[in-house]
């Protein structure tokens, strides 16, 4: 491990995009410390440590949202932008046809996504205000409509900076900027949840310590083994003779990911999760009778850990797919093979090629997904026994801390790896 951290820092252009990573987290982290004026932040944190939904807003939200600062959201706009637009790809013909057309098709369905962030930052922005105004202990002190909007265009605003710096992240190739924000957030507040679970344990709960331990340490070691595992086709590319010289004949594989999604199937669950329960907050106390009954109905569900478990599982699950088959499509690997003289020995090449690699992606996705759903609802499950709240929010963490710290390890092995080469 010692002689592969020498090796980063000895390359000078990795070294200076690591510590340049390092100083865009240690702004974000200040920013997430300045609240929004008009707030009992003392308040704000009790209310956050007993409400289970609060508490992964604030996963999602990086850790800022407990101390409502002016970064509260986080990137959950932006997410929420994006998953729009996926599925709009999907669905609408021309915005297929551009998302088709390369970096410039890209760079476009890009720039919509951060446009629509806007309004929907002003939206979660207002709905959270008014969620924590109409909740109990005064968190918040009484708001004039002028501070209520002033509030709401540094929050968005807020959003905005996030969503650049995460961007500035990711344009140093080390990682997922925007994942990488949400990792450091939760490590950041990993020493206070752990003294806190700790103060709070008697003697005689060890064994809930015990298990707490165990659920981290088989999503650790699970997490690893999925997002680590794949399965390799096997790719022959026929001999070509172009002049005097003869070009290909040799063999490689074509490696199909268990969990090509990694963690952000987990990261869209979480954001359609607190849509329900957080919008039904907002028409508690509308004047209409039945439109009330209806948000105190979805509240309540959501708090029934059997259906927010399965909910939570099924969504997990689903976006595993999704998201894989936004990334992976067959139909431009089996005309890229064909093109370059690759076949898969077996295999006839063109629309068949297609079609198997669309059933062995089903196949391995399959465990991937259901790996993941499991382990996100396991602390639920355990929590049952424990009694412990801090174990759902805990699961969740985790899956996305080991998740990223793969990713961002995988991504600086590629670098390392290219410059070995470019060497040679």
């Amino acid at each position: 491990m010692f002689n592969k951290l020498a090796q980063i820092w000895k390359v000078k252009e990795l070294r200076n995009s690591i510590l340049y990573v390092l100083g865009v987290l240690i702004i974000f982290r200040i920013a997430a410390h300045i609240p929004v004026p008009g707030v009992d932040v003392t308040g704000l944190k009790k209310l956050f440590a007993n409400n289970q939904l609060l508490g992964l807003m604030n996963v999602f939200s990086a850790g800022s949202m407990k101390n409502f600062s002016i970064v509260m959201l986080g990137v959950a706009p932006y997410i929420t932008a994006s998953i729009i637009f996926q599925l709009l790809v999907m669905v609408v013909p021309k915005l297929e046809e551009l998302s088709k057309e390369g970096e410039y098709g890209r760079s476009k369905i890009n720039r919509w996504t951060r446009w629509l962030t806007i309004p929907l930052a002003l939206l979660q922005g207002f709905g959270m205000i008014t969620l924590l105004r109409q909740s109990s202990g005064g968190v918040l002190l009484n708001l004039t409509p002028w501070q209520m909007g002033l509030s709401m265009l540094t929050i968005t605003a807020g959003t905005i900076f996030m969503m650049w710096l995460g961007e500035l992240i990711s344009e140093k190739h080390i990682g997922n900027g925007i994942s990488i924000l949400i990792f450091a957030g939760i490590v950041s507040g990993l020493p206070t949840s752990l003294t806190s679970s700790v103060s709070t344990y008697q003697s005689s709960d060890w064994i809930n310590m015990v298990i707490f331990a165990v659920i981290a340490l088989i999503t650790i070691v699970g997490v690893v083994i999925v997002t680590e595992g794949q399965r390799n086709i096997p790719v022959t590319y026929a001999r070509q003779v172009r002049g005097n010289k003869m070009y290909g004949g040799s063999s490689t594989h074509l490696p199909i990911r268990v969990n090509q999604a990694g963690v952000i199937p987990i990261i869209f669950a979480i954001s359609i999760i607190l849509i329900p329960p957080t919008a039904a907050q907002l028409f508690l106390r509308f004047n209409v009778s039945w439109i009330a009954s209806s948000a105190r109905w979805i509240i309540n569900l959501f708090q029934n850990q059997i259906f927010y478990g399965v909910f939570y599982f099924v969504m997990v699950v689903a976006f595993t797919y999704f998201y894989t088959a936004v990334i992976f499509h067959p139909d431009q690997i089996s005309e890229n093979l064909q093109k370059q003289g690759g076949f898969i020995p077996g295999i006839r090449p063109g629309k068949t090629t297609a079609e198997y690699l669309q059933k062995i992606v089903s196949r391995v996705v399959f465990t991937g997904a259901l790996f993941l759903g499991i382990i996100a609802v396991l602390p639920l499950v355990t929590a049952q026994f424990t009694g412990s709240k801090s174990l759902v929010v805990g699961g969740t963490s985790l899956l996305i801390v080991v998740s990223v710290v793969i990713e961002t390890v995988n991504q600086i092995n590629a670098q390392l790896s290219m410059r070995d080469y470019e060497e040679i």
